[in-house]
């Protein structure tokens, strides 16, 4: 295995978050990343088997809280264009340390590159399955608790997050899905019935097009949605980011 240790302060989150406080740039697609430290986070390589692959692994501990020993975790699917290669540039761990500077319980952030099959098997190739059976032991190693898990997702990846809680029943406790790829009559849709029990959070941006499928799955669910938002915003990471913090007050409610 060959690990990567990324030092705080890389990147183009540093920069962004180097301006104070939020950048906004609602129009863009520049995240909008909030002016927190970088704890303990990582870019490692693993090997999937339930890929048939080499994949990078991503973590990030929100800041002053070591190597998250004892920390539960909120898995990351990332959409189409994105890999997890990708995570450090987008600021992520600077928003688990900023949901704990808000006052939230804290939480480690995992993800892993999953391809473009949406999060669903395709012969060998089965993300959905990394994401159950190998991030999770990938973070047990690392001393995470992996019997407290959430998911979020973002396109292609909010799909897929709201698929994986409703093929493994009380597998996690909160999914957050930011313009997930959905349509009526897909696999999320048919089966909405699972998320019972589920708090999902629903987020899409006025100006993206799949604003009425979303729409559409909010009706669908067993229950109101637990949070989320439909608000000015396109189909890229600089909206995403503006509901990511709302995001992390859902999973760490249900993560406690």
């Amino acid at each position: 295995m060959r690990r990567r240790t990324l030092l705080a302060g890389a990147g183009a989150a540093a920069s962004v978050a180097a301006l104070g406080g939020w950048y906004q740039r609602r129009d863009s697609a520049v995240p909008v990343v909030p002016a927190a430290p970088l704890g303990d986070e990582r870019l490692e390589q693993r090997r999937s088997a339930a890929r048939g692959r080499t994949v990078d692994f991503y973590t990030a501990v929100p800041a002053g809280h070591g190597d998250g020993r004892g920390l539960p975790v909120l898995l990351v699917l990332h959409g189409g264009s994105k890999t997890a290669a990708d995570f450090p540039s987008l600021g992520l761990g600077r928003f688990a340390s900023d949901s704990v500077q808000r006052g939230n319980a804290p939480f480690v952030l995992a993800g892993a590159t999953g391809g473009r099959l949406s999060w669903r098997p395709s012969g060998a190739d089965d993300p959905q399955r990394m994401v159950h059976e190998e991030i999770p032991a990938w973070c047990a190693e690392r001393g995470f608790d992996t019997d407290r898990l959430a998911v979020c997702g973002w396109s292609m990846g909010g799909y897929g997050a709201l698929l994986l809680a409703q093929t493994f029943p009380r597998f996690v406790r909160a999914v957050a899905a930011f313009s997930p790829a959905v349509s009526p009559g897909d696999d999320v849709f048919a089966r909405a019935a699972a998320l019972r029990g589920v708090p999902v959070g629903l987020w899409c941006g006025t100006d993206d097009g799949l604003l009425p499928e979303v729409r559409a799955l909010e009706r669908a669910l067993p229950q109101p949605r637990a949070a989320g938002s439909y608000t000015e915003g396109r189909h890229n990471f600089g909206y995403w980011s503006t509901c990511l913090p709302a995001a992390c007050d859902l999973v760490a409610r249900a993560l406690r």
